[in-house]
Parts: C-alpha cells; structure tokens; sequence
C-alpha cells in the first residue's frame, strides 16, 4: 500500500513537471514525458479510450475497465498537470513580465540536455533514424519562424486550438503553448481564461484537447511502436529545433499598418515576430541567464537519473 502511494506521488509529480512545461512557450510537456519513461504508457493509456472500452462501462464491468484504461495512472498524471497549469499561470505571467530573459534561459537550459537525454534512447542510428532527425529539425525551426496570427475567440476556432494545442504538447520537442501563440490565443488560453475561469473559453478548448488527444494517441501509438528509432528521432529533432524559440535574447517585432502605427489587439500591440542577438556586454543579467542555463541542464539530469534509479 505504501509503494502505491509512493508511486502515485511520484506520478503526480511528473503530470507537474509537464503541465509547467506545456505552460511555457517553446517547452512540450510531452518532452518531460518522455525523459521521465511515462510517454509510451501515456499515449498507451489514452488511446485505450475506444469501442472496447464503452463494451466494459455499458456492462457495468467497472474493475476491468479501470484497469483497461490505467484510470489511476492517468488521474495521477492528469491531476498534476492540471495542479501546475493553475498554480503556475499567475507565476509564469509574473516572471515573463518582469524577468523574461532569466526565464527563457533556465527553459533554453532544459530543452538543451533533453535533445542528448531524449537521442540517446535511440538504440540504432541508421540511414532513416538520422534523416527523420534532420526533418525534425527543420519543422520545429520552420514553425518558429511563422508568424502569430490575431487573437480569436470563436467557439469552432477555440475548438481546434484546442486539438491542435494538445497534439503538440504530446509530441516531445513542438510546444502546445508556442502553437497556440501561432494561433493567436496563448494569452487568451492559458493566462486570461485560467486565471479568471473564464468557461465560455475553457469548454471549447477542453472539448478539442479531448478530441485530439483521442485521435492523435492512436496514431502516435502506432507509429512509436512501428518504427520507435525513427519515432524518437524525429521528436529529438523537434526538440533541436525548438531552439530557436527559447533562445533568450531577443527583442519583440510588432505589427505594424501600412502607415506604419502599431496594430493593437484588445489594447495591446500584436507581437508579429523576435529579433535574437548575443549581449555585447558580460553584464549581472548575463551570468545570472548562463547561471540558469547550467541549472536547467542539471534539471534534466537529475530527472533522467531519478527516472534510470526507479527503473
């Protein structure tokens, strides 16, 4: 009894960790998913949410059907991230508002280890394993390039942000927080409608991440059981490439009309890209951000040792 409950603990504290992680733009909680060795049972799990599953509950076989689906695993998993992603949305808007080039480098830290702790689970570097890394690479660094598009705050428009959102912050290395800066409605999702419980918001985005997560896990499942090398190749690509989004050095471009004015959304001018630059000069802030760098890369080291240990 004491084992389950440590063994639950520990997977509400990994549901924690990526539930920060899909709050922060450029971070996939599906990365923390795979360093911690719970991203395969994950998609497992969620993906037994089929016909087989309405079979147990109409003929009321409630045990089998719990264990069918690993209910407490995905309770556990799931009341973490949820715990994080409510606890964290006023932190998170707080630190970004006041200490975002410190943030983006503990973040820039992070996802450096995961791109040698996620690639060295790939058992055969073949000709395929090492193509599908480069293809990686190339999305995850395409989509930080895109431009963000306007706040919209329509019921369907919600919805597939919602599917979209979610299938990426499964995918280790694309994050469901950057994509939906794409979209436009990163603050409106996860700052805004968290902190105030805004539902006319919360319920459309709920109702595609439980659609997307339904019909990606399959796919995802398939294919990481398939062709796992190839799998964790293209995801540790992804994560190289999300790079380019947290590095922390980087000025705002926004959006501007043809006279040249600032675009302004809802009062606030519309982000339409970054401009990275190295500091000129060895500054406080500049230790302090490669101070955190080095944190964060230990961060992912102690998590794979922690998970290599409970293995």
């Amino acid at each position: 009894m004491r084992n389950q409950i440590k063994q639950y603990i520990n997977l509400v504290l990994k549901g924690f960790a990526m539930g920060a992680a899909n709050v922060i733009p450029g971070v996939s909680g599906g990365t923390i998913a795979l360093i911690t060795g719970v991203f395969e049972r994950l998609i497992n799990a969620i993906k037994s949410f089929d016909i087989h599953a309405l079979k147990l509950l109409f003929r009321g076989k409630i045990k089998e059907l719990i264990e069918y689906i690993d209910l407490y695993f995905l309770i556990a998993v799931f009341f973490g991230m949820i715990a994080s992603v409510v606890s964290l949305a006023r932190i998170l808007e707080f630190l970004f508002s006041n200490y975002p080039v410190l943030v983006w480098a503990f973040f820039f830290g992070l996802i450096l280890a995961s791109v040698y702790y996620v690639g060295k689970t790939i058992k055969k570097w073949s000709l395929s394993v090492i193509l599908v890394f480069i293809l990686g690479t190339a999305i995850a660094v395409v989509i930080s390039m895109l431009n963000p598009a306007t706040q919209n705050d329509s019921f369907f428009y919600l919805i597939i942000c919602g599917i979209i959102a979610i299938c990426s912050m499964i995918l280790p290395g694309l994050s469901g927080s950057f994509i939906l800066i794409l979209l436009g409605n990163y603050e409106l999702v996860m700052i805004q409608s968290i902190n105030t419980i805004d539902l006319a918001i919360l319920i459309p985005v709920m109702i595609g991440v439980v659609v997307g997560l339904i019909m990606f896990s399959h796919i995802l499942s398939w294919i990481y059981k398939k062709y796992k090398d190839q799998t964790i190749s293209i995801l540790t690509g992804f994560i190289l490439g999300s790079l380019s989004i947290l590095w922390p050095w980087k000025n705002e471009v926004y959006r501007l009309d043809f006279d040249g004015n600032f675009i302004l959304h809802n009062g606030e001018k519309i982000i339409q890209s970054y401009t990275k630059y190295i500091p000129e000069t060895f500054n406080t802030e500049v230790i302090l951000a490669i101070s955190l760098m080095i944190i964060g890369f230990i961060t992912i080291y102690l998590i794979d040792k922690l998970a290599s240990t409970k293995d």
